[in-house]
């Protein structure tokens, strides 16, 4: 009876819990008012009217965007970016998924921009063509000096780390710095 009664208990607050869990989690943001304009003209049912709706919203959108008080992206830019995040602890703002859930990036390949070894311990730091530094984290020694040009590929690895391997040496853990 005692068990039962505690299980009632732990029920109870699981229940409580998960309501408020659900009230707190952020609801993705509407549209934005101006291309919200653009949207509602398709409620006038008058052609005139809807055509100088329509002209009217888009001017406006079109000078938001240039003001960059709006920004247009489309799922290749959305790809993009998260590939220019990847090796970040970075969750992409909801606006940009578009209630989506984007698919989990675990490797990129790219392009060395250049390689130096940092002081005595020999650990690498490598930038990459677009601007992104990883730096080696373990001790792994590679059997040849990676070259701007040389292939780079990073992969997830277990509790949020990387791998990195260029061309044909063997991989090493590292972390990205920018």
């Amino acid at each position: 009876m005692r068990t039962l009664k505690t299980a009632a208990k732990l029920a109870l607050v699981m229940t409580a819990v998960l309501a408020m869990a659900a009230q707190a989690a952020p609801k993705p943001p509407g549209r934005a008012p101006v291309l919200q304009s653009v949207v509602d003209c398709r409620k006038l049912t008058d052609d005139a009217a809807r055509l100088a709706c329509y002209d009217a919203a888009t001017a406006k959108l079109d000078d938001a965007e240039k003001a960059g008080d709006v920004v247009v992206v489309d799922k290749a830019q959305v790809r993009e970016a998260r590939k220019a995040a990847f090796g970040f602890n970075f969750q992409m703002p909801a606006f940009m998924t578009a209630g989506e859930k984007p698919e989990e990036l675990e490797r990129i390949t790219a392009v060395v921009a250049s390689a130096r070894q940092e002081g005595m311990s020999g650990k690498w730091v490598i930038k990459l063509e677009d601007g992104a530094v990883w730096r080696q984290i373990d001790t792994v020694v590679l059997t040849r000096d990676p070259k701007k040009g040389s292939k780079a590929e990073i992969r997830t690895a277990a509790l949020g780390s990387y791998f990195m391997k260029i061309d044909n040496n063997p991989q090493m853990r590292v972390h990205r710095d920018n």
